[in-house]
């Protein structure tokens, strides 16, 4: 069951415009799968946990992760694990784990911290701060410092134009390289950034260095076999891409709903100036126990991923509905998160509700998943919430956070929600 929307169009715009209203109405209407028209096709909407649960662990192998992104983005970020099945993504994933054991992620936060810290010296106290154009500056600094282990400078803002351009070209309904479309422009920038990484790659397996380019060109399986010149330069991309991005929109609305609730900035605020220092450490990530309860409400309220797509690979069923072999799939991760069933008053901002005394992220082990789960489980997690924590924790020892009263960000909704107003806010030093 479910709504054919406009003739041609289908659900295609409202899906663009307001992606949260048309699932949550699927499922007030129909249940956990609801199916709609969307660029053509016939996809089935999959909402709650259970049916989350059902498709992410994917337990009897009926669903494509690569045969559903594929159709969306795949052109852009080819060979990217979320582009992956079963043996192959496994093989995969074993090797690139290599790049996110502990060890690894205490050096990479002794990379961070001064990237945040030079980053942050160029942003200007005052009002209306852009916030989410500079925070998108600073994850691209520290990616390219963290992953790549260099500063970009004059090729800084085409590689940032080129990210920006990859991760659009799958947002248009004309998914050909016509000259100035955005999927051209994708293409475009899916090739400099390949002969962008290819031309390092020679260096990188020579040297002994910590970045995840680095490890990547020297990370091996337990048989010995080390990725090809063309996956290092795949996961390289995709990899950057998800970095960079995700952990902009996080660290963004972070701020907003911070400086939309000044108790709780005060209360993030006071744990970080305990510490004493102005840069965390690994072992200090566990202090911060304010600022993890506004990260995982943040990520419920608008998780950078709002879905994730699969592809029916037979005849299967979800939560008793019927989905035939080759329909489309889109896991609906952000209007889970804003389920009344599951949350209360789901579009209420409230960390307490992820306090050991309420718990309500554990009432069903789908409730909460920003990260996705099963098998495709993002790899660099704990990466990102590193990342953001320790932008965060600079941020707040240097400024206090404020914004307009009444002001609410102007939200697209095309992949991950994000600020396109480019929040701003303004910044008082302290």
């Amino acid at each position: 069951m479910g709504d054919p929307g406009l003739p041609v169009l289908g659900s295609s715009l409202p899906a663009v415009a307001d992606g949260l209203k048309l699932a949550r109405r699927g499922y007030e209407r129909f249940g956990a799968v609801s199916w709609a028209n969307v660029f053509t096709m016939k996809a089935a909407f999959v909402v709650g946990p259970d049916a989350l649960e059902t498709v992410l662990t994917n337990r009897d192998k009926a669903f494509s992760s690569h045969d559903g992104w594929e159709m969306l983005i795949g052109p852009f970020f080819e060979g990217g694990v979320m582009l992956m099945d079963f043996d192959e993504h496994l093989h995969h994933c074993r090797i690139m784990q290599q790049a996110f054991r502990h060890e690894r992620l205490v050096s990479y936060l002794d990379l961070l911290n001064p990237a945040v810290s030079q980053g942050l010296d160029s942003w200007r106290a005052g009002s209306a701060f852009p916030v989410f154009p500079a925070l998108k500056q600073l994850t691209l600094d520290i990616a390219t410092r963290v992953f790549m282990g260099a500063e970009l400078d004059a090729e800084a803002d085409q590689v940032n134009t080129d990210f920006i351009n990859l991760v659009r070209g799958g947002q248009t309904a004309i998914r050909a390289e016509v000259p100035g479309g955005r999927w051209h422009r994708g293409m475009q920038s899916r090739r400099r950034m390949e002969d962008f990484f290819l031309r390092q790659i020679p260096t990188k397996r020579a040297s002994d260095e910590d970045d995840l380019f680095s490890v990547l060109c020297r990370a091996e399986s337990e048989d010995g076999v080390r990725f090809s010149d063309r996956e290092v330069v795949n996961h390289m991309i995709f990899t950057m891409m998800a970095a960079h991005d995700t952990s902009t929109i996080t660290a963004a609305m972070m701020c907003f709903f911070l400086a939309k609730h000044p108790e709780w900035q005060q209360r993030v605020r006071e744990e970080s100036l305990a510490l004493g220092k102005p840069e965390i450490s690994f072992d200090d990530l566990e202090a911060l126990t304010s600022m993890d309860l506004v990260f995982r409400e943040v990520l419920r309220m608008n998780p950078p991923v709002a879905i994730a797509a699969r592809k029916a690979l037979e005849d299967t069923e979800i939560c008793g509905h019927h989905v035939p072999a080759g329909t489309p799939i889109h896991v609906g991760i952000y209007a889970s998160h804003r389920l009344e069933a599951f949350w209360h008053d789901p579009d209420v901002f409230d960390p307490e509700r992820f306090t050991p005394d309420r718990a309500e992220d554990k009432a069903h082990k789908y409730s909460w998943a920003p990260f996705g789960g099963g098998a495709h489980k993002c790899i660099g997690m704990h990466f990102g919430g590193m990342e953001v924590k320790a932008i965060l924790h600079q941020l707040l020892l240097r400024y206090e956070l404020q914004i307009a009263p009444g002001y609410e960000p102007f939200m697209d909704t095309a992949t991950g929600p994000f600020p396109a107003d480019g929040l701003p806010i303004d910044l008082l030093p302290r």
